[in-house]
């Protein structure tokens, strides 16, 4: 059967040929590979860039009233009370200058026979680079918030020993980071590092073979360390309160390794006790 149209009726339903008219603004089509670009700022820099500019701002001759050394003491200070304080980019990069700059005399002040690894990266454990907590605002590592403490305390000193003469550094000023302080973020560390290993302690990112029979491990966000010249002590921070869970004798010529491994042994028996 051969269908008839008329040629009127089929050129009606047909559109209008061009130009077309729009009725608001017309945009043109996108070139391929043509997308707006953000806006740049100092928070969107590269962490190599940024670390740059911050490197920048010492400098780099002698004033008429001050020396170089003098006005880059200065610019550390600026950087620990001001320039960190901008937004998480510029704490990173300025806390990178700052520990830096300030670790080799960090270190000085170790008692011995303690020992130290307050950078988040260079403790010895398996953790996981991915994770969340291992940034550099958030460390892991406990001691390196008793090295951020010594800086903020060391900066401020360095200061005012060049604006004064008659500033004397006391004694006493670093005596507890030193004394206390620093000896137990170091041990909560070692408890850590040996008790992930040996399955009794959790903490993102970081796994362990567990040894002997399984227990359930402590989160280590939980755990924090009682320390005295003669014995140190495993604190559980539960929803009740904080309760001594495990507690060993030390001596004061004592390395921290030492107590350490102890705890975990102690804690491990007390889950043992527990989980029956």
């Amino acid at each position: 059967m051969v269908v008839i149209t008329d040629d009127k009726s089929m050129h009606r339903n047909l559109p209008p040929p061009p130009p077309y008219y729009a009725a608001g603004p017309v945009s043109p089509p996108p070139f391929p590979n043509h997308f707006p670009r953000p806006k740049l700022t100092l928070a969107t820099l590269p962490s190599h860039i940024l670390l740059q500019i911050v490197y920048a701002t010492f400098p780099r001759t002698a004033d008429k009233d001050e020396g170089k050394l003098e006005r880059q003491r200065k610019t550390l200070y600026w950087l620990s009370t001001s320039l960190r304080l901008v937004n998480r980019a510029f704490y990173i990069a300025c806390m990178h200058v700052l520990r830096s700059t300030y670790l080799p005399a960090y270190e000085s002040l170790i008692r011995p026979p303690y020992s130290s690894d307050p950078f988040p990266y260079t403790a010895a454990s398996t953790s996981s680079s991915s994770s969340p907590a291992q940034t550099p605002v958030n460390a892991t590592q406990r001691e390196t918030a008793v090295l951020d403490q010594f800086i903020a305390l060391k900066v401020r000193e360095d200061v005012w020993a060049d604006e004064s003469e008659l500033h004397i550094e006391r004694e006493d000023s670093f005596k507890d980071l030193f004394d206390l302080m620093q000896p137990r973020s170091r041990l909560e560390d070692l408890v850590r590092h040996y008790g992930v290993r040996d399955g009794v302690v959790s903490a993102d990112g970081e796994k362990g073979k567990e040894k002997g029979r399984a227990v359930q491990p402590l989160p280590f966000v939980a755990l924090s360390v009682s320390f005295s010249t003669r014995k140190a002590g495993l604190v559980l921070n539960a929803r009740g309160g904080k309760r001594t869970i495990v507690e060993v004798p030390r001596t004061r010529d004592e390395k921290l390794e030492v107590a350490a491994k102890r705890l975990v042994r102690e804690l491990r028996i007390w889950l043992e006790g527990y989980s029956r």
